[in-house]
This record gives structure tokens, sequence and C-alpha cells, in this order.
């Protein structure tokens, strides 16, 4: 055979191996085991002041061992010696509901011989470092209930030995599908009551930082200011895209929508404390929470960037942030709460007028 004509069979072999075969799907990536895919990009933050470390949430800074301990109701008698926690630590029923249902008010005496019933249920003892949040994730329950169910109060920081009251295991047997997935949902009220680790009975809370440059701990507490200053300025100045209470439809609002311009600066609306820096609530992109003492909590939503660090101290007018949106908003904006002792109040009864 010749030369050329030996080359021209080898010639449209050689051709089609370099031609990649364009009708053979190319093959998808897999996912991670277990773990679905995105259905959207996560909300942008960025952290203004660079010497912020990222850091776990404070709610994530213990993991939790679902063993909460079942007890029927009884009667306990009073021995010497006995204290209402003593008596919690032998019955395995909280402390503070033993004092609710024999109405025993604080200090909490109690006499020898005194008899007092002790309200069944199901009890989890917290240990250190604990949060409200990730002890009802353990069990799969919304941790909102369990705050009410145990009557809760500011500034809602759990103690090591705590018992906490828990919905049965027959009624968290009985939770539908969309229960069930709304007990893993975070919402601002579950940052509020139950985003700080537990600490021992006689530890107190951390003293605010002056600076953003100093980061707490995530196993570091952050309490309640001793008082509220007595009165709130506008964060930022804007259009009110949409105003507080219901919309119709089961919708509603629990704070104001105000329009602001891209990066515009937002303020701290009254002296206090940030109790939160993050993107864990859906839909509200970069949040900041600052607790203000006597129960008073505002929350400043759908920031772009973050200049203030959780358990810094922040003064009424100074810039917390900048306005921008969590991906799912048409403009940018700031959303705004108000709330005092865990309800929303309408912010527009308390701004001066603009």
């Amino acid at each position: 055979m010749r030369p050329y004509a030996r080359l021209a069979l080898i010639l449209p072999l050689f051709l089609a191996a370099c031609i990649p075969n364009m009708d053979r799907p190319a093959k998808a990536p897999r996912p991670g085991k277990g773990r679905p895919l995105p259905t959207a990009p996560a909300p942008r933050l960025e952290v203004v002041a660079p010497d912020i470390p990222e850091s776990i949430p404070s709610w994530r800074a213990q993991a939790v061992e679902p063993d909460a301990v079942e007890i029927a109701s009884s009667v306990y008698t009073v021995k010497a010696g006995d204290s209402l926690r003593s008596i919690s630590n032998k019955t395995g029923a909280a402390s503070e509901a033993i004092a609710r249902v024999n109405n025993i008010p604080p200090p909490f005496v109690i006499h020898t011989g005194q008899k007092l019933k002790i309200p069944g249920g199901r009890y989890h003892l917290v240990r250190a470092g604990q949060s409200g949040i990730a002890i009802a994730r353990a069990y799969g329950v919304d941790w909102s209930q369990v705050a009410t169910m145990n009557q809760l109060e500011e500034p809602y920081i759990l103690r090591t030995g705590q018992r906490l009251l828990l919905p049965s295991k027959a009624e968290v047997s009985s939770m539908t599908v969309e229960q069930r997935a709304a007990a893993f949902r975070i919402d601002i009220d579950d940052l509020i009551t139950g985003g700080e680790p537990a600490l021992a009975s006689n530890e107190k809370t951390v003293k605010p930082v002056e600076t953003p440059k100093r980061v707490l701990a995530p196993s570091v507490a952050v309490g309640e200011p001793p008082r509220f200053a007595g009165q709130f300025v506008w964060p930022l100045n804007g259009k009110i895209l949409t105003s507080f209470g219901s919309k119709g439809n089961g919708i509603v609002s629990n704070g104001l929508d105000i329009a602001a311009d891209r990066g515009a600066p937002i303020r701290a609306a009254a002296d206090g404390i940030v109790a939160y820096v993050g993107t864990e609530v859906a839909g509200l992109g970069g949040l900041v929470l600052i607790r203000h003492g006597d129960g008073w909590i505002t929350a400043y939503g759908h920031a772009d960037a973050i200049g203030v660090s959780r358990g810094q101290a922040v003064k009424q007018g100074q810039v917390i942030a900048r306005a921008g949106d969590d991906g799912t908003s048409d403009t940018p904006r700031l959303h705004f709460e108000m709330r005092q002792k865990r309800l929303p109040v309408d912010p527009m009864k308390y701004l001066p007028r603009s």
C-alpha cells in the first residue's frame, strides 16, 4: 500500500479520537453525602472591621445529648436542709416548675414537713455552655415553645444544673412534617431567648467590650444592660416600604422595611449591647440584634456589611452596619424591628416623628 493511502486510513481515526462526543451528557458533580443541593445563594455579609475573626454562633458552643428524663407527678415532703434545687435534683423536676405549681414566690422559702406537688413531665438537665436553641434541636422541638412552657424571662440565660420542661415524646411523635421543619428554623425570638450559652449558677455575664477588635468567645454569655436610656432614634432615613402589622392572608410584618441606598449607614437606635451578628434568620440577610435594657431589643436586617461584634457596647447613633438586601428583595432596604419582652411592637409609636 502506498504511504499516502495508509495516511488516508489513519487520519480519520486520529481525528475521531481528538473530537469529544457531543451526544454524551457530561456527568453532574456529586453533592456531598446526605447534603441537599443549595436552592439559593447564601446572603452576602461583609465584616467592616477586618480584625473580627469568624467564629461559630454562641448557640452552637456546646453539643447537647438528648438524655431527658420523663417523670410522673408526685408529692414530696420537705426534709431538713432541703432547698428547691436539691428537691429538683432528687425528683428530676425543674425547681422553677415546682415553685410555680406550689405558688412559692421569690425568695422561694420552704419549710420542713411541707408537702410539695411535683409536676410530672419530660425534663432536660442543662449542662455548661448549652444553649436553648441547641437543646431544642437535640429533641426536634421548637425552642420558642420550650421558652414559653418554662416561662423564661430576661435575660434568658440558662444556668448549669437547671432543668427545662420539654414537650413529651407523644407530643413530638404526633408533630406534622411542617411542625418538624419549623422546629429547625431560627427566628429572631429564638436568638433572643435561646441564643446564649448556659452559665454556672454563680457565674456572671461578661462586661461589654468597647471595640470590635476584641471578640467574645462563643462560650461566653452576653447579658442585659442595666437600664434603658429612655428613647429611640431612627436607624436610617428613608421611605417606609412595609409598615408594622397584619397584611392579610396570614402575613404579618413584625417591623418596618425602610428604603435605602446600598451601603447607606445603619445606626443604633439607642445605647445597648450587641447580642447577635450573623445570617441565620432566613430572609433577613446580615442581621444585628441589640439589647437595650428593661427588655428592649432592636433588630436590623438586610445588612451587606456589619461593623460591630457580639458583646460590643454601642451608643445611640453609632454606625453598626451598611444597608443591602438578602438576595430576595427587589431593592436595598433596612428591616427594623423593636421588641419589648419578646413581643414585637410598632416602631412608629416609639420613634420621633419624621
